[in-house]
């Protein structure tokens, strides 16, 4: 049966890149239900671009975090918009990682302190509930912090 197995992959060239792309595609998708994005692919997927005023940060040299401290390094693209949190990866990692766009009403911002590092963690989806930790300094070049204080203010 190895014969066989081995015959096939030395006969046949494309089977290593079929296999290869096959493996790529089902750790995507794996990643994307551990880390919850597909939970919230399920209600927010894009639909529209972002609306009003616009910051964005990454997708290099920043790492996000989320559920189960799954992490995206240097391969998400964060837009602050005056409609929501519009959230993106790189094509090559897409499968399974849908454009996303949040409300902010559906997002609860917080500050935790994890690994003497500070975050900012953005709870996305009311129901979902699924956490995402960024950086102080990606929530500083999204305006990120001033919606926290602006929001502590307005309580």
């Amino acid at each position: 049966m190895q014969d066989r197995i081995n015959d096939f992959l030395v006969n046949t060239p494309y089977a290593y890149p079929v296999f290869f792309v096959a493996m790529w595609c089902s750790v995507c998708l794996l990643i994307s239900f551990i880390s919850g994005w597909y939970a919230l692919s399920r209600r927010f997927r894009k639909k529209s671009e972002p609306y009003g005023e616009t910051r964005s940060a990454g997708p290099f040299f920043y790492t996000v975090y989320m559920r189960f401290w799954g992490h995206y390094s240097s391969v998400i693209r964060i837009t602050d918009a005056d409609d929501g949190l519009y959230l993106s990866v790189l094509f090559l990692f897409r499968v399974g990682h849908p454009p996303l766009s949040i409300p902010w009403k559906e997002i609860e911002v917080s500050q935790t302190r994890r690994f003497w590092q500070n975050y900012v963690v953005l709870t996305l989806g009311e129901h979902e509930r699924i956490p995402m930790r960024i950086s102080l300094r990606m929530a500083r070049n999204l305006g990120i912090l001033e919606r926290l204080s602006n929001h502590s203010h307005a309580s």
